[in-house]
């Protein structure tokens, strides 16, 4: 089992398809924080700066919500991105709340070690 995680570990650097993150943070235990994003979107790099001294403890995946096959996404985001979802629940909108990132990712963190 180590051996597998270490190739999903490696494998993920390689990887942008969300489904293959989603898989990675399966077996390696980390969250995925989902960013709802557009390109061009100024307060959406602005977050993931914020968020760079946590990259190692997250898989993030994007969602461009501007694509035809996240219509559904842009109806629900167009006015708030970016916005977070962490394990696939709502997190934070606007602007990345450090505390509540924090609290919420060590929370995650703490069950995944008590499994």
């Amino acid at each position: 089992m180590l051996w597998f995680q270490y190739a999903a570990k490696q494998l993920e650097k390689y990887s942008s398809s969300p489904l293959w993150k989603q898989l990675c943070a399966a077996t390696t235990n980390r969250p995925v924080l989902t960013l709802f994003t557009k390109n061009p979107c100024p307060l959406c790099d602005e977050a993931k700066e914020v968020l760079k001294p946590y990259k190692n403890r997250f898989i993030l995946q994007e969602v461009d919500i501007t694509l035809p096959e996240n219509a559904v996404w842009h109806d629900r985001y167009k006015y708030d991105i970016p916005v977070f979802h962490l394990n696939g629940q709502f997190l934070m909108k606007h602007r990345v709340d450090v505390k509540k990132f924090e609290n919420q990712l060590v929370k995650l963190e703490f069950q995944n070690d008590n499994q």
